[in-house]
């Protein structure tokens, strides 16, 4: 009869389990195998760990405006995580000179730049607080709205022409508060005119989502919290085109809950700003392709 070689593994198997002292040698073996490779890494960690301090001391090597115009120059060449690395170093090593608080406003920009939304927010909160005086403060206070400002909606949502005014404007917000404070607090600064015209962006984007609730209040008959929703439209987002579409709702909801000294008011200032008489002030239609309403 043929005799066929068993493979490697099997052998091995059956020595093991013929001989015990062989099988507790062999994990004995394997064991210590193991622990001398977890202490193999337990040591490449700390070289690992000095490495890297290394690599921070030699980007903060030499005087702080040495260490500046290196990050600087980084930033100018857009060489974004370098010159975050660097900025960070000077911060670490000289916290307390001139080029430190200059570096603590770049790395904002930098940050934003290198697609780090959540550092650079961070950092100019940080800025912000430490520095109230600062006399570029504003400039803080617009790198924070910029960086809120381009979270609104992703490349996707822009390819597919997702519609905005059903989401919810979790950082419209945001941006529109902080382009406010530069607008209003710092009227002569070099950032008050983009800041405004993003306003104006996000104050119609902020006003046309406020209607698409009240549209979903109002197609439930819930009379109450879309005339809400619109008198908010009114009150906050003065001159946005959703304006005229807020009383519209108003005075549809007033009407609907009895309420007809209100509504006539209502038919009255919309009558006052968009034409035609009180008597004769009807809702606009919604528009027979805007199907979803």
């Amino acid at each position: 009869m043929p005799v066929f070689r068993r493979g490697i593994a099997s052998t091995m198997r059956a020595k093991l389990s013929q001989d015990p002292k062989s099988s507790q040698g062999y994990s004995l073996r394997a064991t210590g195998r193991l622990l001398a490779l977890l202490a193999l890494a337990s040591a490449l960690l700390p070289l690992s760990a000095c490495r890297s301090n290394r690599g921070d001391e030699d980007r903060a090597r030499g005087a702080p405006e040495l260490v500046y115009e290196r990050a600087r120059e980084q930033l100018n060449q857009q060489d974004f995580n370098s010159a975050i690395r660097t900025y960070e170093a000077l911060i670490a090593r000289y916290p307390f000179v001139p080029e430190a608080r200059q570096a603590s406003l770049d790395l904002i920009y930098a940050y934003y730049r290198g697609r780090e939304p959540e550092s650079a927010l961070d950092q100019a909160d940080t800025f912000i607080r430490e520095n109230p005086t600062h006399p570029r403060i504003d400039y803080a206070y617009y790198l924070k709205g910029l960086t809120d400002f381009e979270r609104s909606a992703n490349f996707l949502e822009r390819w597919f022409s997702v519609d905005l005014d059903a989401r919810p404007p979790q950082t419209a917000r945001s941006a529109y508060n902080s382009f406010r404070k530069v607008v209003e607090d710092f009227p002569r600064s070099a950032y008050a005119h983009d800041a405004r015209r993003r306003m104006i962006h996000l104050r119609n984007r902020l006003a046309d989502y406020e209607i698409y609730v009240a549209r979903y209040y109002q197609r439930r008959e819930a009379w109450v919290g879309a005339s809400q929703r619109a008198k908010l439209v009114l009150e906050q987002y003065d001159g946005a085109p959703a304006v005229r579409e807020a009383l519209e709702i108003l005075i549809e909801c007033y009407e609907a809950l009895g309420m007809t000294e209100l509504a006539n008011q209502s038919r009255e200032v919309y009558a006052f700003n968009y034409g035609g008489t009180p008597a004769d002030v009807v809702p606009i239609k919604n528009q027979w392709w805007k199907f979803w309403n």
